[in-house]
């Protein structure tokens, strides 16, 4: 079967499964959970690591209930990404509250790109949705990495696309986002910044968590290029399938170290995690290399 027909079956499959109401997708969710969970055992050693790690006041008790909420919130995730293809706007406002927009509006009337930084927390596949509620004229962007299976990538870039915004991916996120600049336009494009940097120089470190981590920098490099405006994007899960994104402009530290707006925007992000650790993908192996074997 070549990509174009495993594409249109899968995709095919997929838009049905989408007409369900999300009250009977979740329930496909919880039999997901427990198959991930109990059978599976997806990745359980690496979470509860990283738990224990990155939050090492917490009780055993604890860790467990977060280990649990965040497999549950991961099913949900999945399952919220395949309704994107059949969600109207109404449901999409009801669900996906929206605060801090001003700023971002404000901005671009000013003649700025605007950067959004944010983590895998909470449902980063709903996050485009905010360009519902962003007035000024823009283009919307995300930066992706492009999967190696080649009919899942294009499902994920056709569900990606539900509210207007362009994946631009990774290799390409210089050229494009100044191809913008250059044609006198603007934008406003997501860098999911929490993820371990794909190359194995590893130059850039600070403390994540409590713990030397390395990190990105390339959101605010490019931003800098263009005089960009920096937010950062706080998100809440308040109930199941229901959550509350603040646009909050980063102020960058003023200690004089490198990539000050990064780092600050990484400092606000270990906020909203500890807030309620459940709902950061504690899966990834974010502090696998070590700094001490850099040198």
């Amino acid at each position: 079967m070549d990509n174009s027909t495993g594409y249109k079956l899968t995709i095919g499959l997929l838009r049905a499964v989408a007409h369900l109401p999300l009250r009977v997708l979740y329930i496909l969710s919880d039999i997901a959970f427990f198959v991930l969970f109990y059978v599976v055992r997806y990745r359980r050693k690496m979470v509860r690591g990283n738990l224990r790690k990155a939050l090492p006041d917490a009780s055993e008790r604890e860790l467990a209930m977060y280990e649990r909420g965040f497999y549950r919130h991961l099913c949900d995730v999945f399952i919220e990404a395949v309704k994107l293809l059949h969600i109207s706007d109404e449901e999409a406002d009801r669900r996906i509250k929206v605060y801090g927009t001003e700023g971002v509006d404000e901005a671009i009337r000013g003649g700025q790109s605007v950067v959004v930084m944010l983590g895998h927390y909470g449902n980063w596949e709903w996050v485009p949705a905010v360009m519902r509620h962003i007035s000024e004229p823009v283009v919307s962007c995300q930066i992706y990495h492009p999967l190696s299976n080649k009919i899942m990538d294009q499902v994920m870039l056709t569900i990606r696309s539900r509210f207007g915004s362009e994946s631009i991916p990774m290799a390409r996120t210089v050229r494009r986002l100044f191809e913008i600049e250059r044609d006198g336009g603007h934008f406003i494009c997501g860098f999911i910044a929490d993820q371990r940097p794909f190359t194995r120089a590893l130059p850039h470190w600070t403390t994540f968590m409590g713990l030397d981590t390395p990190y990105v920098t390339g959101g605010e490099t490019i931003g800098d290029r263009v005089g960009a405006a920096f937010f950062y994007l706080d998100v809440e899960k308040p109930s199941r399938g229901n959550y509350r994104l603040t646009f909050k402009r980063i102020e960058p530290l003023t200690d004089g170290a490198e990539f000050p707006v990064t780092r600050s925007y990484l400092k606000m992000l270990e906020e909203t995690i500890k807030r309620d650790p459940r709902f950061w993908l504690w899966s990834h192996n974010r502090w696998k290399r070590k700094k001490k074997l850099q040198n």
